[in-house]
């Protein structure tokens, strides 16, 4: 097992530390079908920092977790923030700036979602549909970053 683990690339680990008894929800959950989404990438971050403040609010308080909860609320909003911000940008530089903060942003999330889950492992079916949005909205705004130069 330990060697399958070695070949296993960055993404296929992070994979598969979330599908363990996965139940493939999304964050979207409460959303149209896919085909039938209309909001923009604003309202899609607006509700993944929504998403990200309700989740936290029901991690239960202990000296490990309040560090982490601190942590994952603030990556999880400022992403969207620096998005706003990047739509406001007044130069291509900053646009682009501000994109590559919102692609880190979202990729921090992830890890917070992942050490919570670890400090409470009974939160993984909550906190898998979320990190999985994180990682869309990472790559969103990886794409966006590298065709912005």
């Amino acid at each position: 097992m330990a060697n399958d683990k070695e070949q296993m690339t960055k993404d296929e680990l992070e994979e598969a530390f979330w599908n363990e008894g996965s139940d493939n929800l999304v964050v979207r959950e409460d959303a149209e079908p896919t085909s039938q989404r209309t909001y923009g990438l604003e309202e899609r971050t607006a509700r993944f920092g929504e998403a990200i403040i309700d989740f936290a609010n029901e991690i239960p308080q202990t000296p490990v977790t309040r560090r982490l909860i601190e942590q994952l609320v603030g990556c999880g909003t400022s992403v969207d923030a620096n998005y706003c911000e990047a739509d406001d940008a007044v130069s291509k530089k900053e646009f682009r700036l501000r994109c590559g903060t919102c692609k880190k942003e979202a990729r921090e999330t992830k890890y917070f979602l992942r050490m919570i889950v670890r400090a409470v492992p009974e939160l993984r079916s909550q906190a898998r549909p979320l990190w999985r949005e994180a990682k869309e909205l990472h790559l969103i705004f990886a794409r966006i970053w590298r065709s912005a130069k």
